[in-house]
């Protein structure tokens, strides 16, 4: 029999393919969702994983109200920072690797070239503090069972998300502005819930060290250079999306220029690494376009 996972926030977007991809392993999980388990409470977790003992504890619980959190630092941070520090002390306790999803916007997001797990950090935005205090918990508290997966621009068939979006504006607008100064890596939640499979087991087997890893599709684009994808796979003519500036859409929270990661420990690892994001978008595709247009 399998060693037991846990999974937090199993609800959302990456939590429903998470638990998707441990079925297809034939590993047993919980589902903890925000309905059943409040992270940040520590008697709630620690009860919880004396009762199930589970092995290893995927996080996939969050706040991602990227702007809210700019008046909510607060309660971003309960969720973001608080969680997981209890998620760790209670792993520690019973001996569970924990690995805890993180972000892109832990970094500066004003570099050239990709980002590597060591890089220094330098978040800009109230979600990015919060979510670098999350993973400085998991660090500290676990030095050798704790693990970060950082991970930027999440879309999946389960949640609102970029793709979903572009998929209905397609349908109703003649044509669409989007931002080409900001560069990242568009990454399948299939995909980066097969590596947080692979990875725990690769710590319960002792074969992947604990620390920071990154896991982003290959390559990279701008929110145009996307969007001008998904119209294409839509049989759309991509000439109907035309760039635009950040300054065109001011928010709360500044976004990151450049959220390129390089996923070296993966491959150190002996995992490999996501592949190239235009791949993946071509694959996830019609289960987006069923999700979004039934």
């Amino acid at each position: 029999m399998s060693p037991l996972w846990l999974v937090t926030g199993a609800a959302g977007m990456l939590g429903q393919d998470l638990m998707a991809a441990l079925a297809r392993e034939d590993i047993t999980a919980v589902a903890a969702n925000r309905t059943v388990l409040d992270i940040a409470d520590p008697a709630r977790v620690r009860d919880l994983l004396a009762t199930h003992r589970p092995a290893v504890l995927v996080n996939c619980a969050a706040w991602t109200a990227v702007d809210d959190a700019e008046s909510q630092e607060d309660a971003a941070l309960r969720v973001n920072g608080t969680g997981p520090a209890v998620l760790a002390a209670a792993c520690r306790e019973h001996g569970t690797v924990l690995l805890h999803v993180s972000t892109d916007y832990v970094f500066a997001g004003d570099g050239t070239l990709p980002y590597g797990e060591d890089a220094p950090t330098g978040p800009r935005s109230a979600y990015g503090r919060t979510k670098l205090a999350g993973e400085r918990a998991v660090l500290e508290t676990l030095p050798d069972t704790g693990y970060v997966v950082r991970t930027a621009w999440l879309y999946g068939a389960g949640g609102a998300n970029f793709v979903r979006t572009m998929i209905r504006l397609e349908g109703v607008k003649d044509t669409l502005d989007v931002v080409d100064d900001q560069r990242g890596q568009p990454t399948w939640t299939a995909d980066l819930a097969g590596r947080l499979v692979r990875l725990g087991q690769a710590a319960l087997e002792g074969t992947a060290p604990a620390g920071v890893y990154h896991g982003t599709s290959g390559g990279e684009t701008t929110w145009f250079g996307f969007t001008r994808e998904i119209f294409r796979l839509l049989g759309a003519d991509p000439a109907r999306v035309r760039p635009t500036t950040s300054g065109a859409y001011p928010r709360p929270a500044p976004r990151p220029a450049f959220s390129v990661l390089a996923q070296r420990r993966f491959a150190a690892a002996g995992i490999e690494p996501i592949r190239d994001w235009r791949t993946a978008l071509g694959e996830a595709f019609p289960a987006l376009l069923a999700a979004e247009r039934p």
